[in-house]
């Protein structure tokens, strides 16, 4: 009986002193929720470096929005585009969007396309509506509608409202078409996902902006920049999508503009004073899509 007691008492303390388990996407994500951005960026940054696609794509994030690390969006892209390219699906869409955002449109379409083929649903509208506009890819209203179809299917509230304003302007053998290519479309399943991007659930919650920040919006009333929220085909759809989105802080102290373009009327919102401030504010209207555009 010395025997069992001396080794149960040494089990006792080998395990009071066994080290701890080391840091796990997840533990970074409960440092961040609890405020902690800056322990949450190194713990993705060392899992990053290892190879990690979700924790590339987090700190991807935490570069975007500046939290935990300075805003920058050199290594937001280049943490994103080690992300995407293990086949990280939410990394494919904001690196799209990052490259969108930057004038990079043929990079941001490539990556958009990639998340459209694999049916996410942001990047189903984003497409969808490049190509009903002739907007970075070659005019096609057809495919346009078939990309936005299977977006607003999936439940998209802007898609929803894209498709019905589409509906408005195509004809009825058009939009046969397009949902015809969507039936296509969707019978084709998509790519499987490498391996380390499986854990896709584990990203923090985006950051909402802070009472500083919505106070300076709110007072920047000069810039060369706006943000592009949409086409439509009626210029009173374009004010009602506005005044929905004018109590948010992002468009705090903005303004509508409405550009007429042959028989449609695009919504964009401003001024900024940097491409940087109006891909901020399109970032924090998501899932509404926009992009950043030089007033002119």
């Amino acid at each position: 009986m010395m025997y069992l007691r001396i080794a149960v008492a040494l089990l006792a303390s080998l395990a009071a002193i066994a080290p701890a388990a080391p840091p796990t996407v997840r533990s970074g994500i409960e440092a961040w929720e609890r405020g902690d951005h800056a322990a949450a960026a190194a713990i993705w940054r060392n899992l990053a470096e290892k190879g990690d696609a979700d924790a590339a794509f987090n700190l991807g994030q935490a570069y975007r929005l500046g939290r935990g690390v300075p805003a920058d969006s050199r290594q937001a892209k280049r943490w994103f585009e080690m992300a995407a390219g293990k086949g990280h699906l939410d990394a494919q869409v904001s690196l799209g969007l990052l490259l969108f955002d930057s004038g990079d449109r043929a990079a941001a379409m490539a990556w958009l396309r990639k998340a459209a083929d694999r049916g996410e649903p942001r990047a189903l509208l984003v497409v969808g509506t490049a190509l009903f506009n002739g907007d970075g890819l070659p005019q096609d209203p057809v495919l346009g509608y078939a990309y936005v179809s299977r977006a607003a299917a999936q439940g998209l509230a802007p898609a929803q409202s894209t498709l019905a304003e589409m509906d408005k302007i195509m004809t009825l053998d058009e939009r046969k078409r397009g949902v015809a290519l969507a039936l296509d479309m969707a019978k084709t399943p998509p790519a499987k996902p490498q391996a380390a991007a499986k854990k896709q659930a584990s990203k923090p919650p985006p950051a909402p902006a802070s009472k500083a920040a919505a106070k300076t919006q709110a007072t920047a009333t000069t810039g060369a920049w706006r943000i592009q929220l949409g086409a439509f085909s009626t210029h009173g759809s374009a004010e009602g999508l506005f005044r929905k989105l004018s109590g948010t802080a992002a468009l705090a102290g903005r303004q509508a503009f409405y550009v007429p373009v042959g028989k449609m009327t695009r919504l964009q919102a401003g001024p900024f004073e940097s491409r940087a401030a109006a891909a901020s504010a399109c970032a924090r209207l998501a899932p509404q899509p926009c992009f950043a555009v030089e007033a002119r």
